[in-house]
């Protein structure tokens, strides 16, 4: 089984900027496709072209809201990218048929977190993040923005105590994600204990481009707390269907 990206970046819009995420310490790089709420930074086009462009080792994730396993598969194809990242509610059935589809491709799905969960949320999202979980890879959790739905790409920090529920609980690699920068992901992976952290918005300069100073600054501090704190990239295997066509 692939490792859980530890530093991943999304929102890349060009190749120029992914490598420089990649010098910079970055092991993932996301791509936002088929959105339900903000729009993409690239078309699709664009985005295999990045994809193919690539350095060994620099793993590209299609970050999208397509919940049809038919649909995800053929998005993945066309980009060219290994791995995807689901953020729309997807039932533990059709991951699983995505899963049959292609038990190659590297599949992480969010756990959105909304504001002040009460016990009884906190219940029903662990429910859930163990429900996903045999038909995955790896879980992020993110934030909600009840304004606009966004589930992603908020800037918005959730409640670490949940994440960090699930981290301990769940069989699989999770991966923080949500209003994460250089002056938090410290003290957020000594909270959460994560397999990996995830960042966008929070890295981007006045344009909505990646600020080189502030992606370093992320990367190293991001690596230096999950070192200390001995995350893992690793987890039980998932659960696996058969090839599909």
């Amino acid at each position: 089984m692939r490792p859980c990206p530890r530093v991943q970046v999304a929102g890349v819009r060009d190749l120029d900027e992914a490598l420089m995420l990649a010098r910079l310490g970055v092991d993932s790089v996301g791509l936002p496709l088929r959105l339900a709420v903000h729009a993409p930074d690239v078309t699709e086009a664009q985005a295999a072209r990045i994809v193919a462009a690539l350095p060994p080792g620099l793993l590209a994730v299609c970050i999208t809201y397509a919940t049809d396993p038919v649909e995800v598969d053929a998005l993945c194809r066309a980009v060219g990218t290994a791995a995807v990242q689901l953020h729309a509610p997807m039932p533990p059935a059709a991951l699983a048929a995505l899963r049959a589809r292609r038990p190659d491709l590297y599949i992480i799905k969010s756990v959105i977190v909304p504001p002040a969960p009460e016990p009884a949320l906190r219940e029903a999202l662990l429910a859930e993040a163990r429900a996903l979980a045999g038909h995955c890879d790896a879980l992020l959790t993110d934030s909600l923005d009840p304004a606009s739905g966004a589930t992603g790409a908020t800037g918005r920090v959730h409640d670490w105590s949940v994440s960090a529920l699930l981290a301990r609980a769940c069989p699989l690699p999770l991966i923080l994600a949500g209003g994460l920068g250089p002056d938090n992901v410290a003290e957020a992976v000594r909270a959460v204990r994560p397999a990996g952290v995830d960042a966008h918005t929070g890295l981007e300069d006045a344009l909505g481009r990646k600020d080189p100073a502030l992606v370093a600054a992320f990367a190293a501090r991001a690596r230096a707390a999950l070192d200390e704190t001995g995350a893992t990239a690793a987890g039980p295997p998932p659960v696996r269907g058969p090839a599909g066509p």
